[in-house]
């Protein structure tokens, strides 16, 4: 028995010396990204970023970068427009999803598990092939209704909303069939509406699961280049496409973009640390269901 206990001793050491070198490794572009948006140009220029971790008090630090970046780069109003597009993106399809789950996982209808398995399939269809008919249909309301969608950010909330839609509503479920049944029964018997279990119930106790979906989505929209560039435009432009706008023609805005680029990653950062304790849990529970 001790023999044993020693190995696994051995064997948590080992997992957690690979685990922290992987770190490491992982983290390497960070810090250059980091070190490179910090230094001045001209040394930047002439050698490596990790000369000025080797040699810091030897390196000529500056923020030019960043004040370049966020006044005439106009990294701050891509910066609201990114969280005018993200925020609602987040939240509307976590509102629209947990009210699914929550009638798939507790409410009796027919057709229930068909309906699931239809929502469930619909997650292998790719976003690219859909934007070429969404964006018909959407001209065809604006014709019809003289509601001007494209060129605003409703409907890039739309449309992260409904493609986030199969895997939220796959995801809530899946947890929500984790909860204990017998408490859901006992407010029914008490006179509780479908209502009042949803909101002062099953929400509740699906925080981890909720926290869970919102890192996925949060971080999905905060990096989509894409949809933002096609339904929402250059005139709104989000983060992604203005830093491609710093980058110039011949590449001359790197240092820019380095600095850039890791201004648009900190609140991710900020968002899943802050969100991490819920994040396994959510994603693990009800999995042997």
């Amino acid at each position: 028995m001790k023999t044993f206990m020693n190995k696994l001793a051995k064997l948590k050491i080992g997992s957690t010396l690979a685990l922290l070198i992987l770190t490491g490794i992982w983290s390497i572009p960070t810090v250059g990204l980091l070190v490179t948006s910090l230094r001045r140009r001209d040394m930047a220029e002439v050698s490596p970023w990790w000369d000025a971790i080797f040699k810091p008090l030897e390196q000529a630090w500056s923020i030019d970068a960043y004040t370049n970046s966020l006044a005439s780069g106009g990294m701050f109003n891509a910066l609201v427009n990114t969280l005018v597009v993200t925020i609602p993106s987040v939240i509307l399809p976590l509102l629209v999803a947990a009210n699914a789950a929550f009638a798939f996982t507790f409410i009796e209808f027919k057709g229930r598990e068909i309906y699931f398995a239809i929502i469930v399939g619909l997650m292998i269809i790719p976003l690219q092939s859909a934007l070429i008919p969404v964006l018909r249909a959407m001209v065809a309301f604006q014709k019809a209704t003289h509601i001007q969608l494209t060129g605003n950010f409703p409907s890039a909330w739309i449309i992260h909303c409904a493609f986030a839609l199969p895997l939220a509503i796959y995801i809530l479920r899946n947890y929500m069939l984790s909860l204990p049944s017998s408490l859901i029964e006992a407010a029914r018997v008490d006179g509780a509406t479908w209502y009042q279990i949803f909101w002062r119930l099953v929400m509740p106790m699906s925080v981890p699961a909720l926290a869970s979906f919102a890192i996925f989505q949060f971080l999905w929209v905060w990096n989509d280049y894409l949809i933002a560039f096609i339904f929402v435009g250059e005139q709104k432009a989000v983060m992604t496409y203005r830093l491609l706008r710093m980058l110039g023609q011949y590449g001359e805005g790197w240092q820019d973009v380095a600095a850039g680029s890791f201004i648009s990653l900190v609140l991710p950062l900020i968002i899943f640390f802050s969100l991490q304790r819920y994040f396994v849990r959510g994603l693990t529970a009800g999995a042997v269901k």
